[in-house]
């Protein structure tokens, strides 16, 4: 359901909400989620531009998140990358369709759920519900 750039931007965020005060560098990110380095920048360029992750060159420098994990939620993340898309109109142009026809109602309406449900989630609330598996990443034994 969700693009593939959605479940990276997903993973790279809930990797930074581990350590939101610190600043990650690019190659760790990429390792860490499985995100392929080369893909990694325009997700992380796209997250950056959307105001949800700060990035800082130079010795010590790296990303971060840009506010809290307790404010930023799935749906924050997902149409920083690949907006959720509502249906508004009729998708074929059909002039007679002054309003949505009964299926694209009904698409409209998961559409909506969807929306919702990504709304109501927050990066915060999503690593304290998973126990030892940390969401979305690799996590390596100490």
């Amino acid at each position: 359901m969700l693009p593939k750039t959605a479940e990276y931007a997903l993973r790279v965020m809930a990797d930074l909400a581990v350590e939101s005060d610190q600043a990650r560098a690019a190659n760790g990110i990429a390792e860490q989620t499985k995100v392929p380095r080369r893909y990694l920048n325009k997700v992380l360029k796209d997250l950056v531009d959307a105001g949800l992750v700060h990035s800082r060159t130079g010795p010590g420098g790296g990303y971060s998140l840009a506010e809290s994990p307790e404010t930023i939620s799935i749906l924050d993340v997902v149409n920083a990358v690949s907006p959720l898309e509502r249906i508004r109109h009729c998708p074929l142009g059909l002039k007679s369709h002054t309003s949505l026809c009964p299926l694209h109602a009904e698409l409209d309406k998961a559409y909506a759920a969807t929306e919702a449900a990504f709304a109501d989630v927050t990066l915060d609330q999503v690593l304290k519900s998973a126990g030892k598996i940390q969401p979305l990443c690799e996590v390596t034994d100490d």
